[in-house]
Order: structure tokens, then sequence, then C-alpha cells
């Protein structure tokens, strides 16, 4: 493994579990910088590679925190935190020449560029792997560099629609509906870090780097559920069910006093809890309604069970619902982004951290993994394009300040 504690003057590093590791992080956009963002918040060293003319285009992203000397993308911003920034121009002789001097020095590389764009490059697996033989190469794309469709273009909605989460959401009445974030991008990002940390403990103990080959269509698939072994054991293909569960009930959206709450008490127990605590316990018993398998039953839920419910929640808010569920039966207020932001709960997990944009401290969303080894350090802020180009390129590659001026006026930085 690369310590560039080695070096006296380089940059302090961030703390964490995977400080020591060097990530070289060639992608842009979200698939891959989130990947990439994960491994620095858990303390690796990621350098940002960006063409020098056409930097991550999601730099142009908004929203936008403004000063007087610059505007900054706080999109960009949360996916590129915690990295250093070089430029390098891969098309270019000395360009390539360069990466390979990086990757000599690193432990893992993530691109997402379309399978067979980094042999066409002439820096492809067997390249990297023959200049060291330890390198974990990370590839994320839309279907994964084997298979009929490894060289179709992807953006994240592929990976909903080519994965069947899209043709599971929405409501039954109603065309599917793609789910409200980008899935296909963030889910290929977190198998990505998984599968990178996991090849480096490999290398680590055998000194055999490897490709991590993630697809976003794998990804999504893998986000279905119950839907695959539904049609592998009884041929029945998932549709959209709205807020509905395939076979749990109740276990939905239910509407209250000022807007939604999620209620999930199916079972005997919390059923009759909830009974109980809505003044009705005889409900718990009614020969109707008083068992999981009765509930279950569509036809039951409808005209016993939601009803009975929507009459209950509709008069009380979300927060006394909240507090009258207390920690005894699953109900949570259906909140939205502004509520979340401001959740004690969600403060007191260190889930909305502050990071420098422009001069100011903007929130975005944290770690979610907590280690109780590891206390999280402040985060650092997003990279300018090559901010960093004399920093890495005379630790790693042992480049000067002249030299480095040669290669700018080359176009290769």
């Amino acid at each position: 493994m690369v310590d560039l504690n080695e070096f006296s003057d380089w940059p302090a590093r961030r703390p964490g579990p995977l400080s020591g590791v060097t990530v070289l992080d060639i992608t842009r956009v979200v698939a891959g910088p989130f990947c990439s963002m994960l491994m620095a918040d858990l303390g690796a060293t990621v350098i940002k590679v960006e063409h020098p003319d056409e930097p991550d285009y999601a730099r142009t992203f908004p929203p936008f925190v403004s000063s007087e000397q610059e505007q900054l993308s706080a999109f960009f911003t949360q996916f590129n935190r915690n990295k250093l920034g070089v430029t390098l121009n891969l098309k270019s002789p000395e360009g390539k020449e360069l990466l390979l001097k990086l990757v000599a020095k690193v432990d893992i590389l993530v691109e997402n560029f379309r399978p067979g764009t980094m042999d066409r490059l002439g820096l492809g697996f067997d390249v990297l792997n023959a200049i060291n033989p330890r390198l974990v190469y990370t590839a994320i794309s839309g279907y994964g560099r084997t298979g009929p469709n490894a060289s179709k273009p992807a953006y994240d909605n592929t990976g909903q629609a080519a994965g069947g989460l899209w043709s599971m959401n929405g409501y039954p009445d109603r065309p599917p509906v793609r789910v409200g974030t980008i899935i296909g991008d963030l889910a290929a990002s977190l198998y990505g870090a998984i599968g990178a940390i996991a090849a480096l403990r490999e290398a680590e103990r055998t000194g055999r780097g490897q490709v991590v080959d993630v697809s976003q269509q794998d990804s999504v698939l893998t986000l279905t559920e119950n839907a695959v072994v539904r049609y592998t054991t009884e041929k029945e293909v998932a549709s959209p069910l709205g807020n509905d569960h395939p076979f749990v009930r109740p276990y939905g959206q239910f509407p209250c006093k000022d807007g939604y709450v999620f209620f999930g008490g199916y079972t005997d127990k919390f059923w009759a809890i909830t009974c109980a605590m809505f003044g009705e316990p005889e409900m718990a018993t009614d020969p109707a309604i008083d068992t999981m398998e009765k509930r279950f039953d569509p036809v039951v839920a409808d005209t016993r069970v939601k009803p009975l419910l929507e009459r209950w929640f509709s008069a009380y808010t979300k927060a006394e619902l909240e507090a009258m569920a207390g920690d005894k039966v699953p109900l949570s207020a259906i909140k939205t982004i502004a509520e979340v932001v401001e959740d004690p709960h969600i403060a007191a997990r260190n889930m909305i951290v502050n990071v420098p944009i422009a001069g100011k401290l903007i929130g975005m969303f944290g770690m979610p993994i907590k280690l109780s080894g590891h206390e999280e350090a402040p985060n650092e802020k997003a990279p300018g394009p090559g901010e960093h180009n004399a920093l890495v390129f005379e630790k790693l590659a042992g480049i000067g300040a002249n030299e480095l001026e040669r290669l700018k006026t080359a176009g290769a930085i």
C-alpha cells in the first residue's frame, strides 16, 4: 500500500480506516465520483483527474454558491469533497505517460467510461497492471464490461429501465414512473466502493490486483426486492403498486391531519398495540381482522383495515402520530427534504455536514457508515480543475515546476 505520509510536505491526510490508500479517480458526474467520495470520506487520498479543457461537466450543475471571486456548484462539491484535483489529457502521449507514472504509485483506479474506451487510449487494465500488479481497477458502466450490451451508452435512467425497477414503480392504473433520484448511478457507486475495497484486501493479501466490474443494470436489479424470485418461482411479473406492498398489509402511506405517514403495524403484536393506542382495543379481536393472514387479504385490507386507520390518523398531525407511536409501533412521518434536514435525529447522527464552497459552509448529506473506532473529520472543499497539479505530479511523478509548465503548454495537463 502506498503511504503518502512519507512526504513531509504532503497536505494533512484525512483520518479513517482507508488512510494510506491512494485512489486515482478518472470519473465524472455521479456514477464514479460518489464511489471515490465514499473512499475519501473514509480516509483515502483521492486524486480526481479531469481533462484540462473539458473538466467534469457536473461543475455546471445547480445549485450554485457564489462569492465575489467565483461561482461553484454545490452538486459537484457534494460528490467531490475531500479530494485532490489534477488535470490530464489522456489523448496526449505525454498525458498518457504521466498517468502511467501516477498509476505506479496508487492502490485503486476508478473509471466510468464506456467499456473499451481505456483500451482504445492504450490505458486498459492489462497495460496498467503491467506497471502496477497490485492495482485495483474499478470500472463502472451502464451494462458492464461483458455481455452483448456492454458497448451501449447508458445513463442512470438506463439502469432504472434495463434493471426492471422503472417497470415496478408508480401506480397500477398509470404508466410506470422512474424512481425520483439517480438510483442507478448511486447504487453502482456503492457497489463500486464495496468491490474496490474487497479487491484491495485481496491485493494486500496476494499482491495481485484485478478488475472490479460494476454495471448500473446489475446494481439496479439487486434493488428489486422480491420481484426476481416471484418471477422465477411463480412466473408473476412485478408491476406498479403505488404505495402498497405486494403481500404485507397494512404497510404503506396513510393520510393524516397535515400530510402523510408510513405505518407498518402488520403483525398481530403491532396491530393489537395500535388498536389500544387509538382507544379501540376490541378491533384487535374482531374476527374479520384479528390475524395477519386475514389483514393480508387485499379486499379485507381495503374495506376494513384501511378505512379504520384513515379514521384514526385523520384526527392527528404527523408529529402527534409519531409521538403517540413512540417506540411501540413502526410509524413515521413522510417527511419533506426540509423536514429531514432539520430533523434532530439526523443532526444527532451527523448526517448533515458542512462543506466549504466559495468561502461559505454549505450543508450536504454526510457519511452513513458510522465506525465506533473513527471520529469523523471536518470536510474539505472540492478541488478546482488541476488545483493540485504541482503537488501531486511532483510527489508521485517527480516532475518539477519547469516541466509542469512545459506539459501545460503542450496541452498534456
